[in-house]
């Protein structure tokens, strides 16, 4: 069943984690050993703690890379150069805790990653770069 984008926690000019949860990305079934639900808690659960934003959405396309997370950059960020990142392979609580710990300080334009985060950051697929740009 496709899931519809909806915002978990709002908070004004904080920065945003766009969670993939299509056909790949959140199930267990394709991602053995993971626990989609788990991963949705922490995040929440840091969002709600730290007043960042979570929001879930379909498939963002690079599969292969599943699980993936968008971590978008506040308007503070924005206004600092950051950029949306794209995590993938975000597979475990150790890196669903480092996109919560780099979301809590700031996120793109505002803290820096933490660097073994930095070793999963993938390219967006095409149609999200061009989409970027517009």
């Amino acid at each position: 069943m496709p899931s519809t984008p909806r915002t978990l926690l709002t908070g004004s000019g904080s920065c945003t984690l766009v969670v993939c949860r299509g056909c790949c990305c959140g199930n267990a079934r394709k991602q053995p050993g993971t626990d989609p639900v788990w991963q949705l808690e922490l995040l929440r659960a840091g969002a709600a703690e730290h007043g960042f934003q979570v929001r879930t959405t379909d498939c963002l396309g690079p599969c292969d890379q599943a699980n993936v997370i968008v971590v978008r950059p506040s308007t503070a960020g924005r206004r600092a150069g950051g950029r949306a990142v794209w995590v993938g392979f975000v597979m475990d609580d150790d890196s669903t805790e480092e996109v919560v710990r780099w979301a809590a300080a700031g996120g793109p334009g505002v803290a820096e990653p933490p660097p073994t985060l930095e070793l999963q950051f993938i390219k967006p697929p095409r149609d999200a770069r061009v989409r970027s740009r517009r």
